[in-house]
């Protein structure tokens, strides 16, 4: 099996890369640092920590432990890898100055040993599901401790892993410390290789982020130049697929507040110039954020288009309603918490899977609700905006709900500190 395994990574990332290299004609990051995914790379100072965030979302939960440990402990050298440029992006907004930001290497032995050459963790700390086996072996053979943080593990992909043996069993075994999201999730861990005595439930991380400062006050500010008095609600980090149903909802929104405005964040930046065509071929009055017009621009638009990066949360601060993407097309769903935590009524569709239990803790509190179709978001916004008591009793258990789900870095910070005192 491992030799099947060693063979499709060989096979595979040289497509991978002239993929990178045909999206980048595009989207000149994924040009950038291209040599990391191949292990190559600026030498870091050694003993540091090295963590993993595969994308955005784990990079969100990864930024709370890059933030601790460099307050706790300054002068330890952080890196911090990602595999997508939106999720570099990302890191770099949030960490990027205490941390180096870089891509992982692609699974091959040799591209892992040229990383692992230049960077020389003490620690190696990977978020949530990313399970590399050649990258795994490396770490165990060269005695670093290997901590899997925040760590999920869904039923099917139990599965999937337990059908290609001892390959995902040792790279599991390997691990020093799983720090699991909830009981299911050690359990699946545990039947997959883990050893008992390390696998702890420490929660989610993803609760533990703090909001920038300023933001609400960035928000009024957004709110008061695109909207002026309007009714705003966002559709944040959609898919393809989405932005259709979020034009037949404001189409819904409109017939009872004829002056509402929705703005449409794109997940992926290679997406904003097929978006804007998608609206200006549905003969939707919109405008992009990127031409800066503000409320000169957009008082007769029925779109704000955000096709820019690092602005969303800003903006689910400036909303009456958010609703949160990848979710009405079986993505899995993207980051509940940061409206929720902002105290603004939001709304998913009904695949979650990527973030299940943080769906199902907000909906049975009542914090989220869900919609299955684009007449089902177009009605609950269309309520939401006409009831403003029932927006801000929503957003209250929101924002109670996630300070209530807090406590998981200082419970992984318990067990990771031993290690670094090691």
């Amino acid at each position: 099996m491992r030799l099947l395994y060693l063979l499709a990574v060989y096979l595979s990332a040289p497509l991978i890369s002239v993929v990178f290299l045909w999206r980048g004609i595009r989207d000149r990051s994924y040009w950038r640092s291209f040599g990391e995914r191949w292990g190559f790379g600026t030498r870091r100072p050694p003993r540091g920590v090295w963590l993993h965030a595969v994308s955005v979302g784990e990079v969100q939960a990864c930024a709370p432990l890059v933030g601790a440990l460099s307050r706790r402990h300054p002068q330890l050298p952080l890196t911090v890898t990602t595999f997508t440029p939106t999720g570099a992006a990302r890191a770099r907004a949030l960490v990027g100055n205490v941390a180096d930001v870089r891509y992982v290497p692609f699974d091959l032995p040799g591209a892992v040993r040229r990383f692992l050459r230049r960077v020389e963790p003490q620690l190696a700390v990977i978020f949530e599901t990313e399970l590399w086996p050649n990258l795994y072996r490396e770490c165990r053979r060269r005695r670093i401790p290997l901590v899997l943080a925040s760590a999920r593990l869904s039923e099917r992909s139990l599965g999937r892993y337990r059908r290609l043996g001892a390959l995902f069993t040792d790279a599991v075994s390997s691990a020093s410390i799983v720090a699991a999201q909830g009981e299911g999730d050690a359990a699946r861990f545990r039947a997959l290789g883990a050893a008992a005595a390390s696998t702890h439930v420490t929660g989610n991380l993803k609760f533990d982020f703090e909001l920038p400062e300023g933001l609400a006050a960035r928000g009024r500010r957004l709110r008061e130049e695109y909207a002026r008095g309007r009714p705003l609600w966002v559709a944040g980090s959609t898919h393809q697929g989405e932005e259709a149903a979020v034009l037949e909802a404001q189409r819904l929104v409109r017939a009872s507040h004829a002056d509402a405005l929705v703005v449409i964040a794109p997940r992926h930046p290679a997406r904003f110039a097929a978006v804007a065509q998608q609206l200006a071929a549905a003969g939707v009055s919109y405008v992009r954020r990127s031409d800066g017009e503000g409320a000169a621009g957009t008082a007769a638009a029925e779109v704000l288009l955000l096709d820019s990066l690092g602005e969303l949360l800003e903006f689910y601060a400036a909303a009456d309603v958010a609703f949160v993407g990848g979710s009405l097309v079986p993505v899995g769903g993207h980051n509940l918490l940061e409206p929720a935590a902002l105290g603004v009524a939001t709304l998913t569709g009904p695949h979650n899977f990527n973030g299940a239990e943080v769906a199902r803790l907000l909906t049975a509190r009542g914090a989220a609700a869900v919609v299955a179709s684009p007449q089902e978001l177009g009605a609950r916004v269309s309520a939401l905006l006409a009831d403003r008591a029932e927006r801000e009793r929503i957003g209250a258990l929101g924002r109670d709900s996630v300070e209530a789900s807090r406590g998981a870095l200082a419970r992984l910070l318990g067990l990771i500190e031993p290690l670094l005192a090691g």
